[in-house]
């Protein structure tokens, strides 16, 4: 893109102070800068045209998922499928690390966090120590793309090259850089992060198939003949990855698409709920959720809409592909964002001053045909760090640990 191409295009769009510092710019600068404005998904925009319209939800019914009890009474035809399909090289795995620790009062990579006490005991080491009990049983490495961000990438890559990737085969591991989505402050002004760059964020967990495609690592998938994708979340220390249990029972469902899900601890336990919408799977955010609703039980006395999402899905991949050309949903998040002013003075709110822009894996699976909900023990399989404290926070998936005889 030219100077005087992206001077039209923001003329038209209202937001020329982004080239308030360009005539000061290296050479560099301005290539960097005009690259940004060409990529600018000026869909933000119109989101924000929409934001304080209520979201139109359809007829939602529940979706009965398959309990613990069944599971264990299928476990072994299950796990042979699973095998099988591992063996046969049908799957891959996504690992969404795109994330700091910050919330955690940790500056680097989340999956760089030490969990251990008395030894190091690192999220990533655990993650993979959970795909090495599943790739070893089936007898293959199972390729792992792990997405990273633009803050995050050289740390990731450089930790897992320093700790070997923790014995498991380098040649199955790829690294991918997740796409970036402007900032806009509360007024719909793209802010800058500098005088050569826009203030961008993660385009949120719901972006990574689109990332693999437009960065070029789809090829890989493709060139592989991988069927499945299991895609899974850093901050969960217990879950399980490559399960052969649960791509069995997906495999056995006839099902498209399959999550990991837990019973809930309490009705109004901030966790988004698997359903039916209109008769496609969907989720329902806990704040989406009337009281009725978080409170209606079936007549066994189980909550009817009972089962929380995990971040732990398995998706085919013939039905990824055809949501490459479909325009996910945005969904606008009220942030604090560091940028700079009009004068190039640097700002760090200490309140929310703008809007970040995500898409969300729930719209993947609200645009897969179908879905199976898989249950797995709480206990053993869900330990989210995502706070410094108190629920979901470190101390509490150390406990969980220890419940499980990982040793601290």
């Amino acid at each position: 893109m030219t100077y005087t191409e992206a001077y039209q295009l923001l003329e038209q769009k209202g937001q020329l102070h982004v080239l308030r510092f360009f005539d000061s710019l290296n050479e560099t600068e301005r290539e960097h800068l005009l690259s940004q404005i060409a990529g600018i998904d000026w869909r933000i925009i119109e989101a924000l045209s929409h934001k304080d319209e209520p979201s139109a939800k359809g007829t939602i019914e529940p979706l009965d998922a398959i309990e613990v009890s069944e599971i264990a009474e299928k476990e072994t035809s299950f796990r042979e499928l699973g095998l099988a399909a591992l063996r046969a090289g049908k799957v891959g795995l996504v690992l969404l690390a795109g994330g700091q620790g910050t919330r955690l009062g940790f500056d680097k990579p989340k999956g760089m966090l030490n969990v251990g006490i008395t030894k190091d005991l690192y999220l990533f080491e655990m993650l993979i120590r959970n795909l090495q009990k599943n790739s070893g049983a089936a007898g293959v490495p199972v390729p792992l793309y792990i997405m990273t961000s633009d803050k995050n990438h050289d740390d990731t890559v450089a930790f897992f090259k320093a700790h070997d990737f923790f014995g498991y085969p380098k040649d199955s591991v790829s690294f991918f850089i997740q796409e970036m989505v402007p900032c806009t402050d509360f007024e719909g002004k793209l802010l800058m992060e500098s005088p050569s760059s826009l203030c961008l964020s993660p385009n949120g967990n719901g972006g990574w198939y689109t990332s693999m495609y437009n960065c070029g690592i789809l090829e890989d998938v493709r060139n592989r003949k991988l069927e499945w994708i299991n895609v899974f979340s850093v901050d969960n220390v217990l879950q399980q990855i490559a399960d052969p249990v649960f791509i069995g029972a997906t495999l056995d469902s006839g099902c498209v698409s399959g999550a990991k899900v837990v019973r809930k601890a309490s009705p109004n336990e901030s966790v988004g709920v698997l359903c039916l919408e209109d008769g496609r799977p969907s989720i329902v955010e806990y704040y989406e959720m009337t009281e009725e609703m978080a409170n209606l039980r079936k007549p066994n006395g189980d909550l009817t809409y009972g089962f929380g999402v995990t971040l732990n899905y398995l998706f085919r991949v013939d039905v990824l592909e055809t949501m490459l050309g479909c325009n996910m949903p945005l969904h606008i998040a009220v942030k604090k964002i560091p940028h700079i002013d009009e004068t190039g003075q640097f700002v760090s709110p200490t309140t929310p001053n703008g809007y970040k822009f995500e898409t969300l894996a729930l719209d993947m699976v609200r645009l897969s045909k179908n879905c199976i909900p898989y249950e797995v023990v709480r206990e053993k399989e869900f330990a989210p760090i995502k706070n410094a404290s108190g629920a979901d926070s470190l101390e509490s998936a150390r406990e969980l640990l220890r419940k499980n005889g990982v040793e601290l």
